[in-house]
């Protein structure tokens, strides 16, 4: 079995199939399990339809660091989120949240103080943190490593779509959080993170597709979707010369682990 630990099946991107192709065509893989990720609170009731009308979708309450900008997000204040944490089963993690630094459009006040206000939703309810971070590896240690110590260690999650170097990779293995790859690794000018791929632990690793984006070999050119984990699962296998059920079975123990609230499928 293999866990998608990261898609997004409210995108119009999907409108044409309908989820339950999309849901049978990954079963048909043997993606038992996915996570429909919200990058925009505005849009959560529409993800949470989702997770409630499949038993084997969870999903996540999150604002996305480049939507973190929109004055509809920022409305939503701490308490609200922990009120839909409590209220809603289906929801077993904390964002997208975190920084992005690659368009470089200054100031990032906004993203920071985003970032900031989910890891204490994270705290608060104690649900995994799932980041994003690009182009900006020191100010997102920084603010993780700030609410873990705060925290007293209470802080978990998991650095989603990993792409940065291998210090953050060190750091938050340190901080105890997991490094989630993508499509990503399979890209031909990809050499540098399988290199660092292969030195985070299996025991800290997940799966994904961040469908509808990053489309992994051999299917580049079409649109992503949770069923093309596998080929992620396959060159993970490969980096870390062991069999596919290995990943398979370990990937998914680590996915239950860390996400403790997600239903058993």
């Amino acid at each position: 079995m293999l866990i998608d630990s990261h898609c997004h099946l409210d995108f119009e991107d999907f409108a044409e199939d309908g989820i339950n192709k999309i849901v049978e065509r990954a079963k048909a893989n043997g993606i038992d399990h996915i996570v429909t990720i919200c990058t925009k609170i505005d849009n959560f009731d529409n993800i949470l339809k989702i997770a409630q009308k499949y038993p084997n979708i969870d999903c996540s309450i999150g604002t996305h660091p480049h939507s973190a900008r929109n004055k509809k997000e920022q409305k939503f204040s701490l308490q609200y989120i922990i009120e839909k944490v409590s209220k809603h089963k289906e929801i077993i993690g904390i964002g997208e949240t975190g920084l992005d630094y690659y368009y470089n459009d200054p100031p990032y006040d906004e993203q920071i103080n985003s970032l900031k206000k989910h890891l204490l939703v994270a705290v608060e309810t104690e649900l995994p943190i799932i980041i994003h971070t690009r182009n900006a590896d020191e100010d997102t240690y920084k603010l993780l490593k700030e609410v873990q110590d705060s925290s007293g260690g209470k802080l978990t999650g998991v650095m989603h779509c990993f792409s940065s170097g291998k210090e953050l990779a060190k750091q938050a293995i340190e901080l105890g959080l997991y490094i989630s790859v993508s499509g990503i690794i399979t890209f031909k000018n990809a050499e540098e993170l399988r290199d660092i791929i292969k030195y985070v632990p299996k025991e800290r690793l997940l799966v994904e597709t961040d469908a509808p984006y990053l489309t992994p070999v051999p299917n580049r050119g079409k649109r992503n979707e949770p069923a093309f984990v596998v080929e992620t699962a396959k060159k993970l296998a490969e980096i870390k010369e062991v069999s596919l059920e290995e990943i398979a079975t370990t990937t998914t123990e680590n996915f239950y682990r860390l996400f403790k609230r997600a239903k058993k499928y």
